[in-house]
């Protein structure tokens, strides 16, 4: 097998994020539910846009283009497959992500909806309401899959959020088995506790059939997927489905279950966190990168929850430091 030209590359809703700060008479005047991701239309996401503090902060993201650009600060080589417009967003979005040292070429789309966005709100407490329009995220397609970038790359990781419209559906199992068909290893992150609710047998048979090799969840997730209150439960149904499955915990860490063994390491301390926004993403990351070069399931996990303990650590879902300086730093190898 040749040697992969990407560690990881990723497949996502490319959206771009404007973070700002607010407080919780914002949340509840605007009747939302606080902490977790809603999906709102055009009208909706241009209500919101007009009513965020004038110091937001705009940003490329979605959730796989967060776990590049953090292979790409711990000195990986990362690429990102996802759907913007032909329009101003979007080549901001391009810009953006390739300044973060991220492989970035899908075609743009050229007619129908605008560029996707996300306002994330972040209350004192540092937890984020994120108000999400997807607009040409939806057109991802089986065309924009192409095997040689996805047969190039050591793992190919795919975000649960991408997993709702037929075509990207579609997209998403047709990268699965390109990376297969060269060996290579496939994966996938729950993304959300909305996502397993709704496409739990779905999830389930992309583990079973083996479609994904890896899966990533937090502990809601996880015992979401399962339908279960017991986290012993879902950790030993888990272990059955899937090669690898890394679950965060907060902060109590991480673990990882693969061979029948469970491994847990616990978090990196950090002062306050200041926005869990890109906490998830960020420890998939260090994990993939971990995996891609071969470390054991400690090594990989040590890295994934320092790299989510900086991100959590300021304002957004990019790091602000240098991942790899940061890791060598605390001893981790990268």
């Amino acid at each position: 097998m040749a040697e992969a030209k990407y560690d990881v590359l990723t497949i996502g809703n490319a959206i771009t994020d404007i973070l700002a700060r607010v407080d919780e008479d914002f949340i509840s005047a605007e009747k939302l539910d606080k902490g977790i991701m809603h999906l709102i239309e055009g009208d909706r996401s241009e209500h919101l846009y007009g009513l965020m503090p004038a110091d937001k902060q705009q940003i490329s993201g979605g959730s796989a283009a967060n776990t590049a650009a953090g292979v790409a600060s711990l000195g990986g080589n990362a690429a990102f497959v996802g759907k913007v417009a032909e329009d101003e967003v979007g080549e901001f979005y391009a810009n953006d992500l390739r300044e973060a040292g991220v492989e970035y070429s899908t075609t743009m789309l050229e007619h129908g909806s605008a560029s996707g966005r996300s306002m994330i709100l972040i209350t004192p407490d540092g937890e984020r309401t994120m108000n999400t329009y997807l607009g040409a995220c939806h057109d991802l397609t089986e065309a924009d899959i192409l095997e040689d970038q996805i047969g190039s790359a050591a793992i190919t990781f795919m975000e649960g959020y991408l997993w709702d419209p037929p075509e990207a559906k579609r997209a998403f199992v047709k990268a699965a088995h390109f990376a297969h068909k060269h060996e290579r290893a496939a994966a996938i992150t729950l993304s959300d506790p909305f996502c397993v609710n709704r496409f739990r047998d779905e999830f389930l048979d992309l583990l079973r059939s083996q479609t994904c090799d890896y899966v990533f969840a937090n502990i809601e997730e996880l015992k979401a997927l399962y339908q279960t209150d017991n986290l012993h439960d879902a950790v030993q149904a888990v272990a059955q489905d899937v090669e690898v499955a890394a679950v965060t915990m907060g902060a109590d860490g991480a673990m990882a279950i693969a061979n029948g063994e469970i491994i847990t390491v616990p978090a990196f301390k950090i002062d306050k966190v200041e926005d869990a926004t890109g906490a998830g993403d960020l420890f998939a990351a260090g994990f993939l990168l971990g995996l891609a070069r071969n470390q054991t399931m400690e090594e990989a996990l040590k890295l994934g929850c320092l790299s989510a303990s900086e991100v959590i650590s300021h304002v957004g879902a990019r790091p602000l430091k240098n991942l790899r300086a940061l890791a060598l730093t605390h001893g981790l190898a990268v």
